[in-house]
């Protein structure tokens, strides 16, 4: 599934003021190269993680009928353009030679579509779920939601962080001294693995490692959301710089407005307007 956001808004001075002071970080895990036009990260997205789950009937065969739902919200993600007049960066990061976009709004969410889950021990179990990756790896300790006949619990909140990508391609039309060259974004945010969910059946409400610990026969597994899940940011216009055929260089931020990466030369205007004409 494809989600498209809105068009980007310019983040405030407060937000290039945090990356003027995180300016030289490393990144948490980059695949980045410099000097090209698609400038990538991979790095770890902090998510949150918001699970309704509903029944529907507590019949002794096949067992309780469960619904589960949600969404989860992504901490999101900005990017930073700064401009130079040579390659060294000595007239680097001031405020009237960079822009600062917001490429995924904070708290954007991807919705978790209804489920159904069927299974159990008994009419009457007792019932946890815990989050998965779309390998079944744990993401969250095992949480009590309530025993079928006396209703579950309303909804399970998690904050997790979760290995995504992002790419960013960058575009320059005209390289001009006023207003500055012509520059547009645009790229993806991907998730990489997906979100899944262990419904655990008991019929007591012992923890793991008592004389009921769960077995593949009371744990049924669901996919909240696939691997892969990708959001669009669409091609955004850029407008700033110094002169008309500036050194231009690139990061992406987190949502405080953190660096997530070194800056990244990406080139000069005029040699990357020529490169795609």
């Amino acid at each position: 599934m494809r989600m498209h956001l809105g068009a980007l808004a310019l983040a405030g001075a407060a937000l290039m003021s945090a990356c003027d002071q995180n300016r030289g970080t490393a990144p948490l895990s980059a695949d980045l190269t410099a000097g090209s036009q698609p400038m990538s990260l991979a790095f770890s997205m902090p998510v949150a993680v918001h699970t309704t789950t509903s029944i529907s009937s507590c019949d002794n065969s096949p067992g309780p009928y469960i619904t589960v739902n949600g969404s989860l919200a992504l901490s999101g993600l900005g990017t930073r353009l700064v401009f130079t007049n040579n390659a060294q960066g000595t007239h680097t990061f001031t405020d009237q030679n960079s822009a600062t976009l917001t490429v995924i709004p904070n708290g954007d969410a991807l919705t978790i579509p209804k489920q159904p889950v069927l299974g159990g021990v008994g009419g009457n179990p007792f019932i946890w779920i815990q989050l998965t990756d779309d390998r079944d790896t744990p993401l969250t300790g095992e949480i009590f939601l309530g025993r079928c006949v006396q209703g579950l619990s309303q909804g399970v909140d998690a904050n997790l962080s979760l290995p995504a990508n992002a790419v960013a391609f960058i575009a320059t039309g005209g390289c001009f001294n006023n207003p500055g060259p012509t520059i547009t974004l645009s790229g993806d945010f991907t998730l990489k693995p997906g979100l899944g969910a262990r419904m655990i059946f008991r019929n007591n409400d012992n923890p793991v490692g008592g004389p009921h610990e769960f077995d593949s026969a009371t744990v049924v597994r669901a996919t909240l959301l696939p691997p892969g899940e990708t959001v669009s940011f669409p091609k955004q216009p850029v407008l700033g710089g110094v002169g008309g055929n500036p050194w231009i260089w690139f990061q992406f931020l987190s949502a405080s407005g953190a660096s997530l990466m070194n800056p990244a030369l990406v080139g000069r205007c005029v040699q990357l307007n020529q490169a795609v004409s």
